[in-house]
């Protein structure tokens, strides 16, 4: 599958419109070479048209250069995510529908319109013949649910050329008679009075809960991440991994106001499955940096941590793809959405809640230290964990106040999770050199690091319980 990302600007224009000279605009020299291109896409989606409610399309294309299976989903700013596969069969590919498998769960995907367009794409080029943009001229006519609408539009695609090649001729565009596109797409646009019926109502303005707001949140990072996640990319993981972690914690927080139906215990099954991909490649890159410091002479340790941890990633991401494909995991979300998207919480006042899931955890800090066992000190990690997610969730509402306590409270949970990773780390360096020398000098540098980590620990908790940082509390 192909993956690329798409920057264009679309604009109405009237039957009688012509193209301006775009010669001079920005650092366009040279406008020639049209081609035209008669292209027949077939939309697919749920009855609901949930893929486009999501800003998502799929289609089937026929003609033009890049014939077969689009998908299109958000991007990072103005450009567009576009998913590509060569084919022209009837069936979604099992590859895309893997992409929106969040979105769309068990629903059917089905044709729900068909848009013939009659293009001509001429490249805009600089003085030195390469290609800035291509602007098309599109001819459209639409059918879906037996009727038709035809409609004239401009395209402008950039190829290698900045936002200041979009701006130059929009400006051009709009001086001739164009103007901005009503819709996001034309297949939006053929399917308007659709995409209408099924709009949530709108829901009165009143103050929103901040723990419904922050568990939505979650649940859109899950969903949002999971297309990247599917394919292993690290930190599409970690995040997906994150949201349902900080999801869990809330309605741990406030089990006694939230009624989960079991949602904590499906997401810590789904922060592991996550974890069987992100664990072993966090360690990996941190015992191959210790490994690489160490010298030329560790090298034969490094093939060693590499083959083991890459195995374990391997079996992981297999692993990983099961699952969220799985009904368990759609049955989650489903879950999730009931939880998230039904009415109010009605939990009490956030900051008071916050204030005892605080005065816990540090108290558990408190004796961890004291007693000086790891897997207690551990514990009180998560429980600073829970306490920062707490704190995270007041950001929007208490502002500057509440984002100081989380900055003190990540670098106390970072510091003790270097400890934790220590521990781990020198647990494989025992279990993969077992009376090798190299993995002797390896281990011993590492329980040197877990020392020198957890020294740092009472600093950071002190820090985070400075007056002026706990005010709020």
């Amino acid at each position: 599958m192909e993956i690329a990302t798409e920057t264009e600007r679309k604009y109405d224009v009237p039957e009688t419109f012509e193209l301006p000279d775009l010669v001079g605009a920005g650092d366009i020299a040279g406008v020639d070479g049209a081609e035209i291109h008669d292209l027949d896409a077939t939309y697919f989606d749920t009855e609901d048209l949930i893929l486009m409610r999501n800003r998502r399309t799929l289609r089937r294309r026929s003609g033009g250069n890049d014939a077969g299976w689009h998908l299109k989903t958000p991007g990072d700013g103005a450009g567009r995510t576009e998913h590509r596969l060569p084919g022209d069969s009837d069936e979604v590919p099992a590859e895309l529908v893997g992409v929106v498998r969040s979105i769309v769960r068990r629903r059917p995907l089905a044709p729900v319109a068909r848009l013939r367009t009659h293009r001509v794409e001429t490249p805009l080029r600089d003085s030195g013949g390469r290609t800035l943009a291509l602007i098309a001229q599109d001819q459209v006519r639409a059918e879906s649910d037996g009727t038709e609408q035809a409609w004239q539009e401009i395209e402008v695609e950039l190829v290698s050329g900045d936002a200041a090649v979009l701006d130059a001729v929009e400006e051009a565009l709009l001086a001739a008679g164009a103007r901005p596109a009503e819709g996001p797409s034309k297949v939006a646009r053929a399917l308007a009075g659709r995409l209408a019926a099924h709009q949530p109502a709108q829901k009165s303005k009143i103050k929103v809960n901040p723990v419904s707001a922050y568990a939505r949140e979650q649940r859109d990072a899950i969903i949002g991440y999971d297309p990247a996640a599917r394919r292993g990319e690290p930190r599409a993981v970690h995040q997906m991994r994150v949201a349902t972690r900080r999801l869990r914690s809330t309605l741990k927080t406030y089990k006694r106001s939230i009624p989960d139906n079991g949602i904590r215990d499906e997401l810590r099954w789904l922060a592991g499955v996550l974890g069987a991909v992100r664990d072993p490649q966090v360690l990996e890159d941190k015992l191959l940096a210790l490994v690489q410091e160490a010298g030329p002479e560790f090298a034969p340790a490094a093939d060693r941590v590499r083959a083991h941890l890459e195995d374990q990633i391997e079996t992981g991401r297999t692993e990983l793809a099961g699952a969220l494909e799985s009904d368990r995991y759609l049955e989650l979300l489903d879950r999730i959405d009931e939880l998230v998207d039904g009415d109010p919480f009605h939990t009490p006042d956030p900051v008071n809640r916050a204030r005892k899931v605080l005065a816990k955890a540090d108290d558990r800090l408190d004796a961890a230290l004291a007693s000086g066992v790891e897997e207690e000190i551990h514990e009180s990690r998560k429980g600073f964990k829970q306490a920062r997610y707490s704190v995270e969730l007041l950001v929007p509402e208490h502002g500057k106040d509440a984002k100081r306590l989380v900055k003190r409270l990540t670098a106390l949970q970072d510091g003790l999770g270097s400890y934790q990773d220590s521990n781990v780390a020198r647990s494989v360096l025992r279990e993969l050199g077992e009376g090798s020398f190299h993995f002797g000098v390896l281990y011993g540098r590492q329980e040197q690091v877990g020392r020198e980590e957890l020294a740092k620990v009472p600093g950071l908790a002190k820090a985070a319980r400075r007056r002026k940082v706990r005010q709020l509390f």
